[in-house]
């Protein structure tokens, strides 16, 4: 099935709805087709603002004979000692501050770990949205994200399908890690696939980098509205990687979205 412009389709066919349909056809593709039983693909779409804090409140049990009725327990004597109380402390007024919003981060995308590793994330795929475009520092953040990806070692293939917005966050990327002209790139369309992997040394096991830098290597493709997606690499080490069928897993979300 060609690309279809996602921008010019009906209310039932936004991009929560598609990319959320398309990460689970990649998933299901990957773990039923492609990937062996030592990987595992997992998908992960949120949206909004993301802040979670884990709390955990242990209560201590009060027994009668451990403790009185005034707030206290046994001391080592077998006599009662009193728990002093809290000091209360009064915090300084900021020395800096003003109003700031946050982004709201969007994301959709298909996680490969390795179990043989403790499960350990070795790749991602990050499916663009509009709003991953539409503002610097949605764009930033995005470029952030690939970034601290890439710099632990996680492949990562982006796909950018949202032809409303003409960013660039290859761009962005390259921008954020001061990379050097010979791996920036534009696609000419605005539309693209570019797969990254980083490695210690090059491709060759006995060729090391010296000064604890890493070798990236970029893999673009240009996407346009009315042809076929490609199959492009999703790296899982330094010499292995699987086909991640775009194409095939495009075509099976559309007709599942009765997109035609």
């Amino acid at each position: 099935m060609p690309l279809r412009d996602h921008s010019r389709l009906g209310a039932f066919n936004k991009w929560e709805t598609f990319h959320s349909t398309w990460a689970v056809a990649i998933q299901n593709r990957l773990n039923d087709a492609i990937l062996s039983r030592r990987h595992m693909a997992h998908n992960s779409v949120h949206l909004g603002v993301r802040a979670e804090i884990d709390v955990a409140a242990y209560e201590r049990e009060r027994s009668p004979s451990l403790f009185d009725s005034a707030n206290g327990h046994e001391n080592g004597s077998g006599g009662v000692a009193t728990l002093a109380e809290p000091k209360v402390y009064l915090a300084p007024a900021p020395e800096l501050s003003d109003e700031v919003s946050f982004a709201e981060t969007e994301s959709f995308e298909v996680r490969v770990s390795d179990g043989m590793d403790g499960w350990r994330l070795v790749a991602a795929v990050e499916l663009v949205s509009e709003a991953n475009k539409d503002r610097p520092d949605h764009r930033r953040a995005f470029a952030v994200k690939c970034a601290a990806y890439l710099q632990t070692g996680v492949s990562v293939v982006v796909v950018d399908l949202v032809s409303s917005r003409t960013a660039n966050l290859h761009g962005e990327l390259c921008d954020l890690l001061d990379l050097p002209p010979s791996l920036r790139w534009a696609s000419p369309s605005g539309l693209s696939a570019i797969c990254y992997r980083t490695v210690q040394g090059s491709e060759r096991r006995d060729a090391a980098i010296p000064n604890g830098k890493v070798r990236l290597g970029v893999w673009p493709h240009e996407l346009r509205v009315g042809t076929a997606l490609p199959t492009v690499p999703l790296w899982l080490a330094a010499d292995l990687a699987v086909p991640l069928e775009l194409e095939l897993t495009y075509a099976a979300s559309c007709k599942s979205l009765r997109i035609e």
